[in-house]
């Protein structure tokens, strides 16, 4: 399966973007969908995630109300809509996908088994 993050820009603070992460060569299967972001100099941290089968979302505490993680099975999609976008969210932003009964957090990127090449999220003040 190969991943394919886009949707990443300049934009101002307070605007809004919506981060693609589409799978090819594969469907996500019965697992889990998650973005992830690195900043320069900084370590990657996990963004939201999504099961791909009932749809249940998680989120990093700091970002909950801002961000919303949504999924298409129909087109093999997963969303990332980032709305009143602040100049700390500054970042490459990066989708990945963990296979069904993986287990451990679902912030560890080393639980994952697919990662997209990143996508790069610009906030300007």
């Amino acid at each position: 399966v190969q991943l394919q993050a886009s949707g990443g820009g300049l934009v101002q603070a307070g605007g809004s973007l919506r981060l693609l992460c589409a799978a090819s060569g594969g469907t996500f299967g019965a697992g889990t969908v998650s973005w992830f972001r690195q900043a320069p100099g900084k370590e990657r941290d996990f963004v939201a995630a999504i099961t791909w089968i009932g749809g249940r979302t998680y989120y990093a505490d700091s970002l909950k109300g801002r961000f919303a993680i949504s999924r298409d099975n129909a087109k093999n999609s997963v969303y990332l809509q980032m709305n009143n976008l602040k100049p700390e969210d500054t970042a490459v932003y990066y989708c990945a996908a963990r296979r069904h009964g993986r287990v451990g957090p679902l912030s560890n990127g080393n639980s994952y088994d697919y990662w997209g090449q990143g996508t790069q999220v610009t906030v300007s003040s």
